[in-house]
């Protein structure tokens, strides 16, 4: 394997691509700090299956995803199956933005698989946290972005396949 990216440029493209994305899709804006979500809580997980071996899990208030899809519909309410749909697609740009701006910095192309909703917390097996940037936004809705890396991995850098 190949050391590629450092934990702390890692921690500034994800928290860089969780703002933009959150304020520009669903007109939100999120603040890096505060307690993680703890009740009612719906997860969104990726796997990086070219490129990188690393996932990404979106663990967030079910209120917070509510928010931001109706904010993105322009619609008051949504039904269940629109906040996963919504919550999915969000995840998806978000990755996209994270995929491109890890290209720009490694020349590394990465691909990762179909986002997973989750009604609940999720936690991917084979994998282990490497870091949590923890979200709240002006009405206290939380969320947290976890970095997981494949088990005994625990280097502090981001690497590529070989």
């Amino acid at each position: 394997m190949n050391n590629v990216m450092t934990k702390e440029r890692l921690v500034q493209i994800l928290d860089q691509a969780v703002q933009d994305v959150t304020e520009c899709t669903a007109g939100v804006r999120l603040f890096q700090g505060g307690q993680p979500p703890e009740n009612d809580l719906c997860t969104i997980q990726i796997t990086f299956d070219k490129g990188f071996r690393t996932s990404l899990t979106l663990c967030a208030d079910t209120r917070l995803l509510y928010r931001m899809a109706c904010n993105s519909f322009h619609e008051e309410s949504v039904s269940p199956e629109d906040l996963e749909e919504f919550s999915k697609e969000y995840f998806n740009v978000l990755c996209g933005r994270v995929a491109g701006a890890m290209f720009r910095a490694t020349r590394i192309p990465a691909h990762f698989g179909p986002p997973v909703f989750y009604r609940g917390s999720y936690e991917p097996k084979g994998c282990e946290i490497q870091f949590v940037l923890t979200y709240r936004n002006e009405y206290s809705e939380g969320a947290q972005l976890i970095h997981h890396v494949p088990c005994s991995d625990g280097d502090g850098v981001i690497s590529n396949e070989e």
